[in-house]
């Protein structure tokens, strides 16, 4: 199995993978700022799940909430490339230090970097069931359309970052015990 980000080689990849973190930490915390927060956030519109729980929330918000609402789910679509790259860049980074364990782990971390451009899939499908509810189709199937597609991608986020995070660990015990030389 391949992935189109290992074309990027080893030694490039952290000039690559440095802008794109920062890039998308930067428009993570500007969602902070953009979305609505109460009584209820994005995250409680996008895991709604019902028509009556989509409806509780938007009319929970004023017209200033529900702008802020659209505007973070057009911001979206240009996050969702950024963090699946980012995520998906450091998942093939992670499969390259956890192959020198196991072969399998190479195929676990590509399937990880594959998985986090389905969670940008998964994303736009989600935002586009929420923009329908927000200009007043709040109808079935888009709520359970979306809380389902935002529970796929934030597992494939969440799972994804947990890879990685097992990557940074055994990279940082690989240096700090040095294998001997072989004679």
């Amino acid at each position: 199995m391949h992935h189109p980000l290992e074309a990027i080689p080893p030694d490039k990849r952290p000039r690559v993978f440095l802008p794109l973190l920062i890039a998308t930490l930067l428009l993570f915390s500007l969602f902070r700022f953009i979305g609505p927060n109460q009584p209820y956030n994005i995250v409680d519109f996008e895991l709604a799940g019902s028509v009556i729980k989509a409806d509780t929330i938007v009319n929970a918000w004023t017209t200033m909430d529900r702008i802020h609402a659209g505007l973070s789910l057009g911001i979206d679509y240009l996050f969702m490339p950024l963090y699946s790259t980012t995520i998906g860049l450091a998942c093939v980074w992670a499969a390259s230090v956890l192959a020198s364990r196991r072969r399998g782990w190479r195929t676990i971390g590509l399937l990880f970097a594959w998985g986090l451009w389905l969670a940008a899939l998964f994303d736009a499908i989600e935002n586009l069931g929420l923009i329908a509810i927000l200009f007043g189709s709040n109808v079935e199937p888009w709520p359970q359309v979306s809380a389902t597609c935002a529970t796929l991608k934030f597992g494939l986020i969440v799972s994804g970052l947990i890879y990685v995070v097992i990557g940074v660990v055994i990279r940082l015990i690989n240096r700090s015990n040095p294998q001997p030389a072989s004679a």
